[in-house]
């Protein structure tokens, strides 16, 4: 009986901090087969990167590929922090320098070519098993944001039926490396049932012992670098048992090769970071529970960037206010570290007051929000631009909308009014009624930061 040993992470999300236990776990490990004579495959499942991190903002990724070569990976696919968080040309050179193929299928150029840097799929030989594996890959159907950052995505299960089909005879053992959640993941093992181990990620998704859906084991090891996750292989006569866990990296000890590297990699980050983007006049408060000048600064760009007629979006995507004197690109990045995108939305008037009305609320302003793209820590009030909100205090304790005004008039409930809003608001059950706006147009690359440091440029020159 031959045993084979497969390592995946995902959604490492740019947690840095895990990284140095991950090198010393995957470096032990490796030692331990090398001298059993047990053949091993290291994958990443998308999402290594996010612009949160300092050290990610400043090489757009390109530390992150450093990092995954420093640790000798097989293969990785990517995911929508990759794929959509990332100018079109950084990420068509993301992977310039990268030691490990890129397997994923159902990505291309607008003319409909495959990307110089992707493969629809990889063969490995398992050790000395005599079994040949397929490696595919596949990541989350964003269709949207990906054609306006110039690019074309297939549905994922299309994907998946056309590349099964090429290697159709060549492999006897198929693993996907999938960035399209659970559920997916379950429907894909439904639907599929060829593919023997999806390695998967995007949902965060922790599976200790993993779970088997028909003929598939499906795996997952959570976020952020606190696990690892472990297939055991153990090949016997041809035919493959596999045995799913997962190792807590909290216990383990750091490498200190890989802290070094880090340390080097953030002073470096730190000269792209301090290059100046604005200079703030005077200071720039900000209050996450009322209106300050710094979060009315961020409403008032959003609706002139987007051309909207008004604009709303919560205090607490800012996470600092902005001292008086020069703003470099790392302040930016600092106080706005969010990937997220401008969007404008028409809606009703009788939908933004439903949407203000929720926005107003205790439990909505106090939300400490995880996901969505959202890397601060509460939602805080929302902020409007063309909106008046005046609210009362009533004998239950809680405020109540008194009276709207958007454009200088009484919010007319018919009309059908141009919000600039961020593209948070429509992907999630944050506001279901932003999500429903049948007219969405969203602005990409840029970031909220971007459109701080345009508006105070802007703000700079009216004032000198």
């Amino acid at each position: 009986m031959e045993k084979v040993h497969i390592y995946h992470v995902n959604d490492l999300h740019s947690h840095f901090e895990n990284w140095p236990k991950i090198a010393s776990f995957l470096n032990r490990r490796k030692k331990e087969h090398d001298l059993a004579g047990e053949a091993y495959y290291v994958f990443d499942i998308g999402d290594h990167t996010d612009r949160f991190h300092p050290l990610t903002e400043a090489s757009l990724g390109k530390i992150n590929i450093k990092c995954l070569n420093e640790l000798h990976f097989d293969a990785a696919t990517i995911g929508n922090n990759e794929g959509i968080t990332l100018p079109h040309d950084a990420l068509d050179s993301l992977y310039d320098e990268a030691e490990f193929p890129v397997i994923l299928s159902n990505l291309y150029d607008l003319n409909g070519s495959r990307p110089k840097w992707a493969k629809p799929y990889e063969l490995i030989e398992l050790g000395k098993t005599g079994i040949t594996a397929a490696v595919l890959g596949v990541t989350v159907f964003y269709e949207e944001f990906y054609r306006m950052l110039g690019w074309q995505l297939k549905d994922p299960f299309e994907s998946l039926k056309e590349v099964l089909q090429e290697v159709k005879g060549k492999a006897e053992y198929i693993i996907l490396l999938s960035h399209v959640g659970i559920t997916d993941d379950e429907a894909i093992a439904a639907r599929f049932p060829e593919i023997d181990l999806i390695l998967g990620s995007h949902t965060h998704h922790l599976l200790e012992k993993g779970r088997r859906v028909s003929n598939t084991l499906l795996c997952g090891a959570g976020k952020y670098g606190r696990y690892v996750g472990h297939v055991e292989l153990d090949a016997d006569k041809g035919k493959i048992n596999e045995t799913a866990s997962v190792w807590l990296m909290e216990e383990e000890e750091n490498d200190e090769k890989t802290e070094a590297e880090l340390q080097a990699f953030a002073a470096e980050s730190a000269k792209t970071l301090d290059q100046p983007a604005a200079f703030v006049k005077e200071e720039l408060t900000l209050d996450w529970f009322d209106d300050s000048p710094l979060g009315t600064l961020l409403a008032d760009a959003l609706k002139e960037w987007c051309g909207g007629e008004v604009a709303m979006v919560n205090a607490g995507m800012l996470l600092e206010p902005l001292p008086e004197g020069p703003v470099t690109i790392g302040d930016l990045h600092r106080i706005c570290p969010h990937p997220i995108n401008p969007c404008k939305v028409e809606l009703k008037g009788q939908v933004i007051r439903e949407v203000i009305l929720q926005a107003i609320s205790k439990d909505m302003e106090e939300l400490k929000l995880k996901g969505l793209g959202f890397r601060g820590k509460i939602m805080g009030k929302m902020v409007f631009s063309g909106i008046e909100v005046e609210t009362e205090v009533l004998e239950d304790g809680e405020r109540h909308v008194k009276s709207i005004m958007a454009c200088g008039k009484p919010l007319d409930p018919e009309r059908v009014y141009a919000v600039a809003t961020v593209d948070m608001y429509t992907l999630g059950p944050l506001y279901p009624e932003i999500g429903r706006a049948k007219k969405k147009r969203f602005f990409m690359p840029e970031f909220l930061r971007d459109l701080l440091a345009w508006k105070l440029k802007k703000v700079s020159k009216q004032s000198s």
